[in-house]
C-alpha cells in the first residue's frame, strides 16, 4: 500500500511539472491537447525514391476542426475504414517511397499520375486524357477509316468486277520478282497481318467479340494476341528494312508518274497510263505507307515494347507513344488495304505474279509498258521462258488495247 501510494505522488509531480512547462495559453481562448509528435519516416535505401509519405494527410482535408490534431490511430477510431485522405494525396501525385532503382522505375513511388485540370479541356489528368483520346477520338474514328475503305473496295469491286487482260495470254513469261524479293515481301506480309489481326482484336474486339464469347474467353484470347503482337513486331521491323532495300530502287520518283496519278492510272476508264516496274500507285504506297508511316508505327512501337535505348519509359511517354502507334497504324493499314485488294482480287495475274515470280507477256505489256520494252530492248536483265513448240519469237509485241478501250 506504501508503494502505491508513492507511484501515485511521483506520477503527480512529473504531471504538474509538465503543466508548468507548457506555454500559458491566449486570453479568451481554449487550450487545446497537444497532438503527437509525427514519427520520421525511415530513410529510403539507396538508390530508391525520397519523398513524403503518401499517408500523411492534411489538415483542410476534413471539415473537423480538431482533424489536425488528431493522430492517425484516432482517426480510425472516429472514422475506421476511411482510406479517402490517402487515395486524395494519391490522386494528387503525391510520391511515395520504393526501394526500386529510380533510374529503372522512375514513377515506382506514384500509383497513379497526379490530377491537373488542363485550361479549356474536361480532362482531369495525363492518365484521363489519354483515355478520352483512345476512347473518344482514336477508337471509334480509326474504325470508321477502316470501314469506309473496305466498303469502298467492296462497292468498286461488285460494280466493276476485277482488272482484266484485253489481250490473250501468249504463254511466255517473264520473271517479274526473284526468289529473295517474294521471300522478302511475303515475310513482310506475313508480320504485317498477323500485327494488324491482333491489333484489331486488342482495339476493338470488346465490342465485336466479347458480347458473345463472353469476357472470360475474350481476355484470355486478347492477351495470347497481345503477346503475339510484342514478339512479332520485331520480325516485322526487320523484314521492313529488306523491303526498302530490296524495292527502293524501282520506286524511285520518274517524269511519267504525275501523269498517272492524274489519271488514276486509267483504273475508271481508259486505257491504263504506261508505267515502269512499279506504278505511282504502288509507289504511293511504298513511301507513303512503308517507308514514312512505317517509320511511325516502329518507332513508337518499338517504344511500347521498351527497346529503344537511351530513354526514360514513363507514363506520360508511353501514352503519348501508344496514340502516334494507333493513329499511324491505322492509317498505314488503310493504305495496305488497297494494295492488298490490288494484288488479290482487284487484278488478274497479279496474286500469281508475287506466288510464282512470274506474268505472261500480255499482262507485263498492259500493265507495266515501259518496263516490259525495257525488258524486249534488253535494258533490264530478265528471266524469260517460251513453252515448248512455239512458233511466235520471245520478242513479238502482243496486241495492244485501242485508246479508250475500258480497263
Amino acid at each position: 500500500m506504501k508503494q502505491a501510494l508513492t507511484a501515485l505522488v511521483l506520477l503527480a509531480a512529473l504531471g504538474s511539472a509538465f503543466a508548468q512547462a507548457q506555454p500559458p495559453a491566449a486570453p479568451g481562448t481554449t487550450s487545446a491537447p497537444a497532438a503527437p509528435a509525427a514519427t520520421a519516416a525511415p530513410e529510403p535505401a539507396a538508390g530508391g525514391i525520397r519523398s513524403q509519405n503518401i499517408f500523411e494527410v492534411k489538415p483542410e482535408a476534413s471539415a473537423d476542426p480538431n482533424y489536425a490534431n488528431q493522430s492517425n490511430g484516432e482517426r480510425m477510431k472516429v472514422q475506421p475504414g476511411n482510406n479517402a485522405p490517402m487515395w486524395r494525396q494519391v490522386g494528387q501525385g503525391v510520391t511515395g517511397y520504393s526501394s526500386l532503382p529510380k533510374s529503372q522505375a522512375p514513377e515506382a513511388g506514384n500509383l497513379i499520375q497526379p490530377f491537373v485540370q488542363y485550361p479549356g479541356s474536361r480532362f482531369t489528368n495525363a492518365g484521363e486524357a489519354w483515355r478520352q483520346v483512345r476512347n473518344d477520338w482514336i477508337i471509334p474514328y480509326g474504325a470508321a477509316l477502316l470501314f469506309v475503305v473496305l466498303l469502298a473496295l467492296a462497292i468498286f469491286y461488285f460494280t466493276r468486277g476485277p482488272i482484266r487482260l484485253h489481250g490473250h495470254e501468249t504463254g511466255r513469261k517473264i520473271e517479274r520478282f526473284t526468289p529473295f524479293e517474294r521471300a522478302t515481301h511475303w515475310s513482310n506480309a506475313t508480320a504485317f497481318v498477323t500485327l494488324a489481326l491482333s491489333g484489331i482484336v486488342m482495339a476493338f474486339g470488346k465490342f465485336f467479340l466479347m458480347p458473345w464469347m463472353g469476357a472470360t474467353l475474350f481476355g484470355w484470347i486478347a492477351y495470347a494476341l497481345k503477346n503475339v503482337h510484342n514478339f512479332v513486331g520485331p520480325l516485322f521491323v526487320v523484314t521492313t528494312v529488306f523491303m526498302v532495300f530490296t524495292f527502293i530502287r524501282d520506286n524511285l520518283p520518274r517524269a511519267g508518274d504525275l501523269k498517272w496519278l492524274a489519271r488514276f492510272g486509267g483504273l475508271f476508264g481508259g486505257r491504263e497510263v504506261p508505267s515502269h516496274r512499279f506504278n505511282a500507285g504502288e509507289k504511293v504506297v511504298f513511301w507513303g505507307g512503308v517507308l514514312f508511316l512505317g517509320l511511325f508505327v516502329i518507332g513508337s512501337g518499338l517504344f511500347l515494347d521498351k527497346l529503344l535505348p537511351g530513354f526514360v519509359y514513363t507514363r506520360g511517354e508511353m501514352q503519348v507513344a501508344h496514340m502516334v502507334h494507333g493513329v499511324a497504324t491505322l492509317l498505314m493499314m488503310a493504305m495496305i488495304m488497297g494494295h492488298i485488294y490490288i494484288g488479290t482480287l482487284g487484278m488478274t495475274g497479279a496474286f500469281k505474279a508475287m506466288r510464282t515470280g512470274y506474268v505472261d507477256e500480255t499482262w507485263a505489256r498492259e500493265h507495266h509498258e515501259l518496263w516490259y520494252d525495257d525488258i524486249a530492248a534488253g535494258k533490264i536483265p530478265a528471266q524469260r521462258t517460251v513453252p515448248a513448240g512455239s512458233t511466235v519469237p520471245p520478242a513479238a509485241r502482243p496486241a495492244r488495247p485501242a485508246e479508250g478501250t475500258p480497263s
